[in-house]
């Protein structure tokens, strides 16, 4: 028997797109089964019953949540087309530059786009400081990998489509190209990949389920006040 690969995901989601990303450039053949987030199956609620969402991997029966977790396991697995450099340092970086970009980059960037008023003028403030670092750290790199699509890479992948729907929805720019020309180019490059274009969710459909989240979020707010 051949190996037995599934990957539990949503359509939309930013964190199991990196799962098919990496799966994808490793050329691992792999089933899709697709959740919905109010309608969650029993075997995902089985096999991730501490978080109950995807991403899950399971890989010969044995599963793996948490997707920057899946990513370093996919690679450890998988050695073709490494995402995680030999070097400590450099893997330890690579660490670094994913967590900081779950950890601070992505609720900042939420943060301003789900806000009004001087609220959002706030977040925004604090969503380009962070992203001043990954400018910073592109610096003489088409990529966070350097010429290969590495972890970094694909942990920020949500960066070059999110940001431009995110944009779209509230009318305000998240990252203006003057001011992150390095990130903006990256963008391009990153998107750009045969792997990476063949894998985005709808854009029609990402607009409209994300201006549903705003609303609601808003509303909520608005609740409190």
């Amino acid at each position: 028997m051949g190996e037995e690969v599934k990957l539990f995901r949503t359509w939309s989601s930013p964190y199991a797109l990196r799962i098919v990303w990496a799966l994808k450039l490793k050329g691992v053949q792999y089933e899709t089964i697709y959740e919905e987030v109010s309608h969650k199956s029993r075997a995902l609620i089985e096999y991730n019953p501490i978080h109950k969402k995807v991403p899950v991997l399971v890989h010969n029966g044995k599963p793996i949540a948490e997707s920057l977790v899946i990513l370093e396991y996919a690679d450890e697995i998988w050695k073709q087309s490494p995402l995680l450099p030999q070097d400590p340092h450099r893997r330890a970086m690579a660490r670094f530059w994913a967590k900081f970009g779950d950890e601070k980059v992505l609720p900042s960037i939420w943060e301003a786009f789900t806000k009004q008023g001087k609220e959002q003028e706030e977040a925004l403030s604090i969503a380009m400081e962070n992203l001043k670092f990954l400018e910073e750290e592109l610096k003489g790199k088409k990529l966070f990998g350097g010429e290969e699509i590495g972890l970094v890479d694909i942990a920020l992948g949500w960066l070059a489509n999110l940001v431009s729907v995110f944009e779209e929805i509230i009318g305000l720019q998240l990252m203006p190209e003057e001011k992150f020309p390095h990130l903006f180019a990256w963008m391009q490059v990153f998107a750009d990949i045969p792997v990476i274009k063949e894998s985005w969710p709808p854009r029609d459909k990402m607009v409209a389920k994300f201006q549903a989240l705003r609303e609601v979020h808003l509303s909520k707010e608005a609740q409190k006040d």
